[in-house]
């Protein structure tokens, strides 16, 4: 058989590293399936809804920093790709996407399932071309992985079905991908600058990103310095927290300790590697610097002093030796202590929840983080699920947590914990799904059971969609389509082979996730929760909490007096 697009097109992804592809067969994308079919280098991963494949691998090409790779057939094949895609691309992971197509001789004229992929996929993506004739394919494949590699995000290569069949002109150049990066900081002028607004305020304050990755020692010698505290958001939880004596937590929608008040109170703040996307939680009275590799992010977010574009990392060395140490330790004191005050209330509520019906979701995650290992990779569903991960899963040097926390996107954990566990087969990787999130793709745990992949799943069962509830009932309405009818997950998952088990008493909390962890397999524990546990900002306004308590007086005059009383009893002290 003669060497076809599609055989070059395998042969040089194998010679540029990428293990596997995920993805959907379909009829355009039959000679690119054909062609793994016949290699052995290259392996498919075959996922029930393209959706899945595109989170799956830009939750490998987020944790292993390479190149993954998804495909989808035409028209909704690759429609399905791109919720998936966005994520990837927002996120920075370097992802290939090859989206096949309708037959070249039908393009334009109203084929069955034609769209226009270039057009579809350009918002999603730094480079998307398609692939009109056999002599384009090497440079065009190669453009679209380096495109990716380099600029961190989605490439896009579109596909006719006809061409992948057809010979190909010539050997790959098998050259792979370049990528060596460049050692990116400021100026000197600029870093004297930075030394200059950090050495003459009384109190600092240090706020880090995703950018901060790598940089854990260069932020703990300048914090030591400044007398500074840490905060962080989300995405820089699991590069900041762990082993972090500066620690005050994570300002923002799901936020806690002390970070908000550290950012607000000081004289000058630091935001290093951060595009943190809620200005309102961004103080206006401090001097505010940022550090980031993309210079278009500076000042995007909030007022800016002074911005600098580089690598956290590396800026940091650089201005360390023109920091002159504070000796005044007041402030990082009080936020430090403030941090554990918070700290203690959460562990009193938890110890209080530990015997409560439904259960207390806090206490399955916080029971969760002591079972789970040291270097275990955790996903998190959009919504509730972000907030016990946020609270409740320590960080340390060897874990992960992953999460559509850019794009913001429901039914991502599963998806993602798929791609975690076919890049680390040994590795436990766990996902927080929320059951809204789960139901929108839970046809993908038939994907765990056909590859053998081991994902725990722990289930956040609270019969609602509760972080729309509660956004509803902060803005004064009443909760309105956030009801769920769920059926039993765990019987659900025991009926397709899966290890399944429902949770409703507390004290079977920690026995099932033990179980769970150790079977030696896919595992799904199904937890009852407590749809009213609230979860608000580090700092609710006057409105939030006026508006959850119109809400709550709409909800008794429709008859649901006993329930109200019970919320308000239960969470009220969070809201004030």
């Amino acid at each position: 058989m003669s060497r076809t697009v599609a055989d070059e097109l395998v042969t040089t992804l194998a010679q540029a590293g990428v293990q596997r592809i995920y993805g959907l067969v379909g009829d355009s994308l039959n000679p690119v399936t054909d062609a793994l079919h016949r290699s052995s280098k290259v392996e498919w991963v075959h996922v029930r809804h393209e959706e899945t494949a595109a989170f799956a691998a830009g939750a490998e090409a987020q944790l292993t920093g390479k190149l993954a790779v998804c495909a989808g057939s035409c028209g909704p094949g690759n429609l399905h790709l791109i919720n998936g895609l966005y994520d990837a691309h927002r996120s920075m992971a370097p992802v290939l996407a090859i989206a096949s197509h309708i037959p070249t001789s039908e393009i334009g004229i109203g084929y069955f399932q034609e769209t226009h992929p270039e057009q579809l996929f350009r918002e999603c993506s730094h480079y998307c071309e398609m692939v009109s004739n056999p002599q384009q394919m090497p440079r065009i494949l190669q453009s679209a992985m380096q495109h990716a590699v380099s600029k961190r995000g989605v490439s896009v290569i579109v596909l006719p079905g006809d061409i992948a069949a057809l010979k190909a002109t010539a050997e790959s150049s098998g050259h792979g991908i370049a990528t060596a990066t460049p050692l990116v900081r400021p100026t000197d002028a600029d870093l004297v600058r930075l030394a200059e607004l950090v050495n003459r305020a009384p109190k600092v304050t240090l706020f880090c990103g995703s950018g901060c990755a790598g940089a854990h020692d260069e932020l703990l010698a300048l914090a030591d310095k400044l007398k500074a505290p840490i905060g962080y958001a989300f995405r820089g939880k699991e590069w900041v927290e762990y082993d972090n004596p500066y620690s005050v937590g994570m300002s923002g929608l799901l936020g806690w300790g002390a970070a908000f008040k550290a950012m607000h109170d000081c004289d000058a703040l630091l935001l290093l590697g951060t595009d943190f996307p809620y200005d309102s939680f961004m103080p206006t009275k401090p001097k505010i610097a940022q550090v980031d590799i993309r210079g278009e992010r500076l000042g995007r977010r909030s007022k800016l002093d002074l911005g600098l574009c580089g690598d956290v990392r590396e800026t940091i060395k650089a201005l360390l030796p023109l920091v002159e140490p504070k000796t005044n330790r007041e402030f990082l004191d009080a936020m430090l202590e403030q941090q554990q005050a918070v700290r203690r209330k959460l562990r009193a509520d938890l110890d209080a929840g530990s015997t409560r019906r439904p259960i207390h979701p806090g206490y399955v995650a916080a029971t969760l983080d002591e079972l789970a290992g040291p270097n275990a990779v955790f996903t998190a569903d959009t919504g509730m699920s972000c907030v016990w991960a946020a609270r409740f899963l320590s960080a340390a040097k060897g874990r992960r947590l992953l999460g559509s926390f850019v794009h913001g996107s429901m039914a991502n954990a599963l998806p993602q914990a798929i791609g975690a566990q076919a890049a680390y087969p040994g590795r436990q990787v766990i996902a927080l799904s929320g059951d809204g999130g789960f139901a929108m793709l839970m046809g993908d745990i038939l994907t765990l059971g056909q590859h053998g992949l081991p994902v725990k799943i722990i289930l956040f069962n609270n019969q609602s969609l509760a972080m729309v509830q509660l956004e509803m009932e902060v803005a004064g309405m009443s909760p309105f389509g956030c009801n769920l009818k769920n059926p039993n997950f765990a019987a659900l998952a025991q009926a397709v082979g899966l290890f399944g088990v429902h949770v409703e008493d507390p004290a079977e909390v920690r026995p099932a996730l033990k179980q769970a962890l150790a079977h030696n397999g896919p595992a799904l524990v199904d937890v009852v929760t407590d749809p009213n546990a609230l979860a608000m900002p580090p700092r609710a306004t006057i409105q939030q909490a006026a508006g959850f308590a119109l809400a709550m007086t709409k909800i008794a005059f429709a008859g649901q007096i006993d329930d109200v009383l019970d919320t308000v009893a239960a969470n009220w002290r969070e809201l004030v």
